[in-house]
């Protein structure tokens, strides 16, 4: 799908005697001198990353093979070759301190899944979350779940119950079901698969059931469904919407807590401190949205306001590919927060002081 391809190359250099690239068409996307054609018994490599303008002179190809898996997991760009043998790997990239304290330098580790079961890390974890998270609750849960030690704000979401927010705005997104409104969605499925399919166009997003899977087949617990039909509806949901995680979480606490670790998880890959090289590598082989959404669009607004004399027409110029309702409601929102106040009667505002605005609610739990 994605037509990468995985070149190596012999190349005249006495330590690093080989180029190993990662390239689609004719564009290379990562390129690494390395110190053999495969890690193989040694377990790593350690390589260099080759810059534009300092590639050496190649003296052949040694291989040629597509890659079907190309994917970050925090640190660690993973691969996958379309071959039998010796086809996984990945490279791990550290930012170290130099021993004078001054500055930092980039290592690279080529790894194979055998040197990795061979050396038994400690930490088997890839992503660790620290600090706040910022959780937007849309306004129709009467009865939100509760995140301890998290900025929490309530608002109206797109799509989902819950939403995480990071830099670029939505970072991940929650449809939160109890037993019965899971149940009620089964007389407008088709209703139902367009709103998964709004929900699973965000990288990160799952439906959240609050039962077991084994409850939809106790008797009298389905009061217009036979469970054999109830079975069909779910193994549809799963067909149909193959990119949305669908958990069966047993009760509204353990929905809860599935849902607290699933943003943390999410955030700290999100924020994971990579080299921004890799980063913006991965960033367009991996699903973004083709949109940016309200809430990214409202935090590029509030950042790229100026002090004062500014209105709708000035947003409509400054973001001309946002339409005009939406900006409305963005200027109403941050006018509602005290973020903004009018400055004239034409419909201009000018900004409040940052030190006057009161800091969103924590939701304690």
């Amino acid at each position: 799908m994605m037509n990468l391809e995985w070149v190596l190359e012999s190349v005249d250099h006495p330590r690093f005697p080989y180029r190993l690239s990662i390239r689609q068409g004719g564009e290379n996307l990562l390129v690494l001198r390395v110190q053999d054609r495969w890690p193989g018994q040694k377990g790593h490599i350690f390589c260099l990353r080759e810059k534009s303008g300092d590639f050496s002179p190649t003296l052949s190809e040694v291989e040629r093979v597509k890659v079907i898996s190309f994917k970050r997991y925090g640190k660690r760009i993973s691969v996958v070759l379309d071959r039998g043998k010796e086809k996984r790997c990945d490279f791990l990239f550290l930012t170290k301190k130099y021993k004078s304290g001054e500055g930092e330098y980039e290592q690279i580790f080529w790894r194979t899944q055998a040197g990795l079961l061979g050396n038994k890390p400690r930490l088997k974890l890839s992503t660790y979350h620290k600090g706040e998270m910022d959780i937007i609750v849309d306004i129709g849960e009467k009865y939100p779940w509760t995140f301890p030690d998290c900025n929490v704000e309530k608002d109206r979401l797109p799509v989902g119950d819950y939403a995480l927010k990071g830099k670029s705005g939505i970072i991940a997104i929650v449809e939160r079901k109890t037993f019965d409104n899971f149940v009620a969605e089964f007389s407008k499925m088709q209703i139902f698969h367009q709103q998964l399919g709004e929900l699973s166009s965000h990288k990160h997003s799952a439906l959240l059931i609050e039962a077991n899977y084994a409850d939809f087949f106790k008797p009298g617990r389905l009061k217009y469904y036979p469970p054999v039909f109830a079975a069909k509806a779910i193994g549809e949901l799963y067909a149909f919407h193959p990119a949305l995680s669908i958990i069966f979480a047993g009760n509204r606490k353990l929905a809860n807590e599935w849902t607290y670790r699933f943003f943390s998880a999410v955030r700290a890959n999100n924020e994971d401190n990579i080299p921004p090289s890799v980063s913006e590598t991965i960033a367009k082989y991996e699903y973004q949205s083709s949109r940016l959404d309200y809430f990214g669009l409202k935090d590029l607004v509030r950042k790229k306001l100026p002090e004062e004399n500014f209105n709708l027409n000035f947003l409509k110029k400054e973001f001309p590919f946002a339409d005009r309702f939406t900006l409305r409601k963005i200027l109403y929102s941050l006018k509602k927060k005290g973020m903004i106040i009018p400055a004239s009667r034409h419909g201009f505002y000018r900004k409040v002081d940052a030190e006057s605005v009161p800091n969103p609610p924590k939701n304690k739990g």
